[in-house]
């Protein structure tokens, strides 16, 4: 993985289920991890290995969803010579889901 996100920025994502009262586009988005056509956007986490975000898998936003997201399995993601990138926290801002034209809310 290229660009793995620093302990002190993880530790700013809200933990799982401190959000979930809040409407979906109201969720503030932490982080982004991407790969070519494929996107997870994090809104929460447990502290170890589990995220809760929003995902679209190659470009199917009709298909894209809230769910869950093992930190572990984003980190062990090739294609080829790629490896899934963690956009960095100088280019990222944390916004709103509805501030993110990708998300369906």
């Amino acid at each position: 993985m290229w660009n793995i996100p620093s302990q002190e920025r993880l530790s700013r994502i809200p933990r799982l289920y401190e959000t979930e009262h809040m409407p979906a586009e109201d969720k503030l988005i932490y982080l982004h991890f991407f790969i070519l056509g494929c996107d997870w956007y994090i809104a929460e986490y447990d502290g170890n290995d589990l995220f809760f975000g929003y995902a679209i898998l190659n470009n199917d936003t009709q298909n894209a969803e809230w769910g869950y997201i093992s930190f572990n399995e984003l980190k062990s993601i090739k294609i080829h010579f790629l490896e899934i990138d963690c956009e960095l926290e100088e280019y990222w801002q944390i916004r709103k889901a509805s501030e993110i034209d990708k998300i369906k809310t």
